[in-house]
């Protein structure tokens, strides 16, 4: 195994997840509720009086953000990431991911982020299901087909 010292962004790795921690653990102490997008996502589609606003705004905050960093980030600063499949592909990958936040009762934010620093017994084995399926499908990926 070796490292890709080209796309290795250790300092960019390291501020993004102090600022996941940071906006976890205030919307946690803000708001009383875990930062998970599944969870944010799914109560639209049965929302609650008065529950909808802030939702729609967190969840147009993460389409916005990457378009107001495009603009506002100096010219060759970062590059998208190269995503080798097709349309069809991404698609059932988006579907499948779905399905698994559906069956494991929410995402890997919600449980590696926020179930974790709770010390949440549930959100430790739903992490450690997410990335032991996550290792073996890049290994069959990689390795058997």
């Amino acid at each position: 195994m070796s490292i890709d010292w080209t796309n290795f962004t250790p300092w960019a790795s390291l501020s993004g997840g102090i600022l996941l921690g940071v906006a976890s653990a205030l919307f946690i102490l803000l708001n009383g509720r875990v930062l998970g997008i599944s969870g944010i996502l799914g109560g639209l589609l049965k929302p609650r009086s008065g529950d909808a606003g802030w939702r729609i705004a967190f969840l147009l905050g993460m389409l916005a953000a990457p378009l107001a960093y495009g603009l506002l980030a100096p010219e060759g600063f970062a590059q998208a990431p190269r995503i080798d499949a097709g349309y069809g592909a991404i698609v059932a990958a988006g579907l499948l991911v779905g399905l698994g936040t559906r069956y494991g009762s929410g995402c890997t934010s919600g449980h590696g982020v926020c179930g974790l620093s709770r010390l949440s017994p549930r959100s430790l084995v739903a992490t450690l299901a997410f990335m032991g399926a996550g290792f073996v499908m890049v290994f069959v990926v990689r390795h058997v087909l």
